[in-house]
């Protein structure tokens, strides 16, 4: 059997053991990257320490360093009152609560990455869904789709985006300029589509309402020192993220310098006799964090042998020649192959591609940024940021951030399953990449 034969048939097992839910899909992740492995598919050198093959470690330590300082925030009271503000702005209405934490979710994931928000995020939807008597599923996914949408905006609300921003040489105000008004029209759609799906169907007990809409949310403090430096903190490590490119920091390492400190100012403060620090980091979710690691290793076998880039290679080459073709290639195909693989490890297979192409059609321009900015090129830039992008909605496992959520939920006692997750995913994916369609046509095509 070949390389390429073998890295299918396991990745392939696995991913439908995931979908059956039979098997809890860390454990299915962390098999199938040993089986990688102990068939050769990728060495233990290439899974552990390569770029291109290996876990990816920036992923991984951002996780963490945002789960322990959500685990330290979280005793501050902050979500609380996070969940009574959100609560009484929207009239303690359950549709008009669900549109403001969706709207709230998109904005702070164009400001910073999906991930961090949807754990920032998850918490106050939680403890307030609980207040009113809802069920918070519905409010869990619509948040992770929003934020794939929301992060779709910005060079850094998305680690795709930072990565095409990086080989096509293009700007923070770029991506803002051409991508925000799209995800801004596809935010607007995707509201209207929850109001017919759920605008009639969400209501809450009068008296739950009248609870609370009478809450204080000074009541939800009981240390408000510890809160101010914790709000202080969390603003430094929020202003890390957006200046990370400046300051030549990685979002991992901001993240995890900011745990440390948040540690560090725990350090004093006793809860039921254990420190806050040493409960933030046993209470990482620590199954979501190496289901990532297996999943990294079982697409990097993919990407090894060639499976992401024959794809990627027959996405463009069947059109070669053909811009408008070309770029409605690279638009769905990203964001199919993005909704079944994590798009990390796709776009990395497709930059240089692009850039080949690149080359092939124009080998008479030597300068780098002149050759992938031309104008039969840039279409392709921004068709492999919104499928990349917004193909994460279509499945359960299609986009860190909807992996969180749904451990997240687990966790609070509310699985979702993967059925539940594509019936209201997948749709949202093919209208949100269909609106994309209209608009590269429009802005670039016509």
């Amino acid at each position: 059997m070949s390389s390429m034969s073998l890295a299918l048939l396991i990745f392939g097992v696995c991913y439908l053991v995931i979908i059956t839910e039979r098997i809890h899909k860390t454990i299915v992740a962390l098999l199938g990257a040993a089986v990688m492995i102990g068939f050769g598919v990728v060495s233990q050198d290439e899974a552990f320490y390569s770029h291109e093959f290996g876990v990816d470690y920036n992923v991984v330590f951002l996780l963490i360093g945002m789960m322990v300082i959500i685990n330290i925030v979280r005793e501050t009271g902050l979500f609380e009152v996070l969940a009574i503000w959100a609560a009484q702005r929207a009239d303690a209405k359950p549709f008009r609560l669900l549109v403001l934490l969706a709207l709230l979710t998109a904005g702070l994931s164009a400001m910073l990455d999906n991930v961090t928000t949807v754990l920032l995020m998850a918490p106050v939807t939680l403890a307030i869904t609980k207040r009113l008597g809802l069920n918070p599923v519905v409010f869990l996914v619509t948040e992770a789709l929003a934020s794939n949408i929301g992060g779709t905006a910005t060079l850094v609300g998305d680690p795709p985006n930072i990565m095409i921003a990086s080989k096509a040489e293009l700007s923070y105000l770029d991506f803002l300029v051409v991508l925000g008004p799209i995800a801004v029209a596809i935010m607007v759609v995707f509201v209207a589509a929850l109001w017919i799906v759920y605008g009639r169907t969400m209501t809450v007990a009068p008296q739950l309402r009248t609870a609370v809409l009478a809450l204080s949310s000074r009541e939800a403090v009981l240390d408000r020192p510890f809160l101010h430096r914790c709000l202080w903190l969390l603003g430094i490590v929020n202003v890390g993220f957006c200046l990370h490119s400046f300051i030549h920091l990685e979002p991992a390492t901001i993240a995890l310098l900011g745990a440390s400190l948040f540690m560090l100012i725990g350090h004093a403060r006793r809860t039921r006799g254990s420190a806050v620090e040493l409960s933030a980091l046993t209470d990482v979710e620590w199954k979501t964090i190496f289901f990532f690691i297996g999943l990294f290793i079982l697409v990097g076998g993919l990407v090894k042998v060639g499976v992401i880039r024959y794809l990627a290679d027959q996405l463009v080459s069947m059109t070669q020649g053909n811009l408008t073709g070309s770029t409605m290639a690279v638009l769905w195909g990203s964001a199919i192959l993005s909704a079944a693989v994590d798009n990390i490890p796709y776009v990395a297979a497709m930059n240089p591609l692009i850039v080949d192409l690149a080359r092939s059609l124009h080998p008479e321009i030597s300068d780098y940024a002149t050759l992938v900015h031309q104008p039969d090129i840039m279409p392709l830039w921004w068709a492999l940021a919104l499928g990349a992008c917004l193909g994460g909605n279509g499945t359960i496992i299609g986009a860190s951030a909807n992996v969180v959520i749904v451990d997240f939920a687990r966790k609070a006692g509310y699985p979702i399953s993967f059925w539940q997750f594509f019936k209201l995913g997948f749709p949202v994916m093919v209208g949100s990449v269909l609106m994309s369609a209209v608009y590269l046509w429009f802005l670039f095509l016509r």
